[in-house]
């Protein structure tokens, strides 16, 4: 069985396996800024705490774990960073993105991180076939609606499936607190509903394959 450190947003840290009979849909957040506590993270992390409450394991691939050296098509040499990335993404029921708006676009950091999924081009499920994506995107202003809408062609790209609901998180006018809790109450209400759509759409899948 394959291993993977799955950290409970909520509730500490667990070694867990995916094949796990008794265990929820493991879900995976990926995303954030090289700046401590960031926005980004923390609104991953409240999407993240829903689906927990919805059932699921979690697992947060944060800004630390996503410096990662530049892809380069045909490179096969890994470090360990990479390595734990595609694990993760291989094992996960279901996906959530978050990334800041830079000039319009994903942010450089994120956009690395998701070349790196083309490792699972030949795996029994490729790329992010079959797995629900919740996008989030935070910016100062209204550039993360466009932005939202080129996350969600790299997840197309990739074979994902984006959830009905993604979330703009404009940082003018909404903050969030250390545990991830958002000072929106529609902001917060949309991150959890967005974590509740990728953990539904996870176990219907399983009931169906």
């Amino acid at each position: 069985m394959n291993v993977l450190q799955v950290t409970n947003t909520s509730r500490g840290t667990s070694e867990v396996g995916r094949c796990a009979d008794t265990a929820g849909p493991l879900i995976v957040g990926i995303g954030g800024t090289m700046r401590p506590g960031s926005s980004t993270e923390q609104a991953v992390r409240a999407a993240l705490s829903a689906a927990e409450l919805a059932g699921a394991r979690t697992h947060l691939l944060g800004a630390s774990a996503l410096q990662l050296p530049l892809y380069v098509p045909g490179e096969t040499r890994r470090t360990a960073a990479a390595r734990q990335l595609i694990n993760a993404v291989q094992m996960a029921d279901g996906i959530v993105i978050g990334t800041p708006a830079y000039h319009g676009g994903i942010s450089g950091l994120v956009k690395n991180a998701l070349d790196y999924i083309e490792d699972l081009r030949d795996a029994p499920r490729p790329y992010l076939h079959g797995r629900a994506v919740g996008c989030v995107i935070t910016a100062r202003g209204s550039q993360a609606a466009t932005t939202l809408t080129s996350l969600r062609a790299v997840v197309h790209a990739l074979r994902g499936w984006p959830t009905p609901l993604g979330v703009a998180v404009n940082t003018e006018h909404t903050a969030f607190s250390p545990n991830g809790t958002s000072t929106d109450s529609h902001i917060s209400a949309q991150l959890s509903a967005m974590g509740e759509q990728v953990v539904e759409f996870a176990l219907s899948r399983a009931v169906t394959a």
